[in-house]
């Protein structure tokens, strides 16, 4: 699971939980839906040059993507075992109610296509979109609190095509293994060549067992990297040619708007192709970024954009909730353990 990362701008820190499909781990109160925002208002209707208006049907607005809400989520467990905790109404609708990504942190290569394929199977069956995250690249963290992953990566490239055979045949949303690419100093050139062409070919691998996956590329977040830096690593791992676009913000806490600037402008840079994209985290964005880079459970915050693909925004193909509002980046709690305080601060911030 990822947390927010060290002392730095950006990398996300986080503990495994019990479980191996793990929620998410640590680096405006959203509205009562549990997926997406309304549509868009049609536009207004348009006249034709001749003397009599002629008015024209409004273009249908392309129904928003429902997203998949996972029921074996630590903040459903807690809901679950405190149903007379004065916070848990809060907690329940504000947050359990919402669909969230599924994590998988654990190298178990034996099991990881049932695990997988487990989600993916509820998803269709419910007519809904799964967001996944595998998290399992070797030298994960670059030996922070989320270290760990993969003992090489050719055992890595093992772990992903396990993983992309449990996907079937359905659209999911994969966001290819957060901090992999932002979060490099900690490799030699050498290394950090062969890190980003095993995501390169994990990018391959996905679409190729689904081609209907959405799969994204480790963009960082605004307040790390230039966008031309971070897309000169994304050309790196050839992003343009493997993946749909990239994510941002995971774990972190900057706003909405300050991340689509960002990700629009790195999209710029990158120079791919025009139908890359970007979704943006927005679990804990509500109020921002804290002062003084902290990064470690940062008082203040608030959740974010509820989770969505109707975004209204330019080239931004979704917020979702990647970290899971409440788990601990280390402070609070455990690394990836969730923390009622902390969960109930975040809903009424």
């Amino acid at each position: 699971m990822v947390a927010t990362g060290g002392p730095g701008p950006g990398p996300a820190d986080t503990a495994s939980s019990a479980s191996r499909v793990a929620p998410a781990p640590s680096l405006a109160p959203p509205s009562p839906s549990p997926v997406a925002t309304e549509p868009s208002p049609s536009p207004s209707p348009t006249a034709s040059p001749s003397k009599k208006p002629v008015k024209r049907a409004a273009p249908k607005a392309r129904p928003a993507t429902a997203l998949y809400r996972h029921p074996d989520t630590q903040v459903g467990e807690w809901v679950g075992a405190h149903r007379d905790d004065p916070r848990r109404p809060v907690i329940e609708s504000r947050i359990a109610a919402r669909p969230e990504a599924v994590w998988f942190d654990a190298y178990d290569p034996g099991s990881i296509t049932g695990e997988v394929r487990s989600v993916t199977s509820r998803a269709a069956a419910a007519g809904r979109t799964a967001v996944l995250v595998p998290y399992v690249i070797p030298q994960r963290d670059c030996g922070g609190a989320s270290d760990g992953g993969a003992p090489d990566l050719a055992a890595y490239d093992g772990w992903i095509r396990n993983f992309a055979r449990g996907l079937g045949s359905r659209e999911v949303i994969v966001i290819l293994e957060p901090d992999a690419i932002a979060e490099n100093e900690c490799l030699d050139a050498a290394r950090r060549a062969a890190r980003y062409a095993s995501l390169a070919r994990a990018g391959r691998t996905l679409h190729a067992a689904d081609p209907a996956a959405k799969v994204y590329f480790d963009g960082g977040h605004s307040g790390w990297n230039s966008a031309t830096k971070q897309a000169g690593l994304l050309r790196a791992a050839d992003a343009a040619g493997s993946s749909d676009g990239i994510f941002t913000n995971v774990s972190n806490f900057h706003r909405t708007a300050d991340e689509a600037r960002y990700a629009r402008a790195v999209l710029a840079a990158l120079g791919g192709p025009a139908r890359l994209g970007a979704v943006i985290d927005t679990s804990r964005n509500g109020n921002g970024a804290p002062p003084g880079d902290e990064w470690c459970d940062p008082a203040g915050r608030a959740l974010g954009q509820a989770p969505t693909t109707r975004t209204g925004e330019a080239r931004i193909d979704a917020y979702l909730w990647v970290k899971s509002p409440g788990e601990s980046d280390g402070c609070k709690g455990a690394a990836g353990s969730f923390t009622a305080d902390y969960a109930y601060e975040l809903a009424t911030g």
